[in-house]
């Protein structure tokens, strides 16, 4: 009868085997709890994110892009917002263009990929296709070395910063949305009950109002009420002392660190030279490096030699000094070529190169 077994089986035949911690099944689960806490993640309808997500995008789809065509614009832009939300995008390669994979599926080997099932968005419906890794572009940010085939947003690795940036501008909204914000509450002389009721229900719920309450300080028989009692009290909120301002400042000063972008960038009184330089920041620390990382995901996948450059088209350098420098490239070679010194000798001793 079960769960009985009817034959005589030895104690090490009724052994049950486990999943270790660091087995394929406890990797699979890990990595599909990943992807899926990572793609909506936390405070992405905040304004920070979304100027930072859209910088992201700008900056990529203007990218110079040298060794092939399938890199166009629209698609360096949503690899871009994918990437910036998501740490990760796939794109299914194809003879007329690159498809972008909506969901994707993945198996590795030597925790390389080897195979993938991704997802296809259409209008009448999505479909899934099986290719093998060489025919897909999957480019991913911000790798773990225990997962080194799966992408983290920045908001999932500053989750902490990211959910404090989420909190403070939901309860300010609901501050905005329910708080009695300049109504004020005055003390009204004894009056029969129904008149005060009538008084509270006609000012109940409405924001800037003045709001008429029956006074406790009143004399017997009948008398007047005093005239220290008839000051009006502001029931509005005060969220200074909640430090709202500075904690919402620096929580969105983290998010912006995060992506790449200079804080001074969003600063009321931030200046010309400012902006040029977080300009810079954003371009040679942020995108660049995806950039080059994008390059050498097509260069592996494509089978050309494939370079992306944002330096250029953002402008994101000095042109002073680069003029300035450029002037005395040429002064300096000129006196070394009548001198008779080889400048190709004379650059590599200062480590200059292409």
């Amino acid at each position: 009868m079960w769960p009985f077994k009817r034959k005589t089986v030895s104690l090490t035949d009724l052994n049950e085997t486990r999943s270790t911690g660091t087995g394929y099944t406890t990797q699979v689960m890990q990595a599909r709890a990943d992807y899926i806490g990572g793609v909506d993640g936390v405070a992405e309808l905040t304004g920070t994110v979304q100027g930072a997500v859209s910088l992201w995008e700008g900056g990529l789809s203007v990218a110079d892009v040298d060794g092939t065509d399938l890199l166009t614009p629209a698609m360096l832009a949503l690899a871009a917002r994918s990437l910036a939300l998501r740490g990760e995008a796939v794109f299914l390669i194809r003879d007329d263009g690159l498809l972008p994979c909506s969901d994707w599926d993945l198996t590795t080997r030597f925790s390389r990929p080897v195979a993938y099932r991704v997802g296809i968005s259409d209008t009448g419906g999505g479909k899934t296709e099986t290719a093998l890794a060489g025919e897909v572009l999957h480019l991913r940010i911000g790798a773990d070395v225990g997962m080194p085939y799966v992408g983290t947003s920045p908001l999932r690795r500053a989750r902490l910063t990211a959910g404090l940036l989420q909190v403070m501008e939901s309860a300010l909204s609901e501050v905005y949305n329910n708080a009695p914000l300049g109504s004020s509450v005055i003390p009204f002389p004894e009056a029969p009950d129904q008149d005060m009721s009538d008084l509270a229900r006609g000012f109940r719920g409405f924001r800037g109002k003045v709001l008429v309450r029956e006074s406790v300080n009143v004399t017997a028989a009948g008398g007047p009420a005093p005239q220290t009692d008839l000051k009006p009290s502001d029931v509005s909120p005060d969220l200074s002392k909640a430090m709202t301002k500075e904690t919402w400042a620096a929580a969105r000063s983290s998010i912006e660190m995060a992506y790449g972008v200079l804080p001074g960038l969003t600063n009321i009184a931030v200046t010309g030279p400012m902006v040029r330089e977080a300009q810079r920041h954003l371009a040679q620390w942020a995108l660049q490096p995806v950039a080059v990382m994008i390059g050498q995901e097509a260069s592996e996948k494509l089978g050309n030699t494939v370079k992306l450059d944002v330096m250029r088209p953002l402008q994101a350098f000095d042109a002073g000094g680069r003029a300035r420098a450029l002037g005395a490239i040429v002064q300096t070679l000129a006196l070394a070529k009548e001198a008779g010194v080889d400048p190709a000798q004379a650059l590599a001793l200062v480590d200059w190169k292409d």
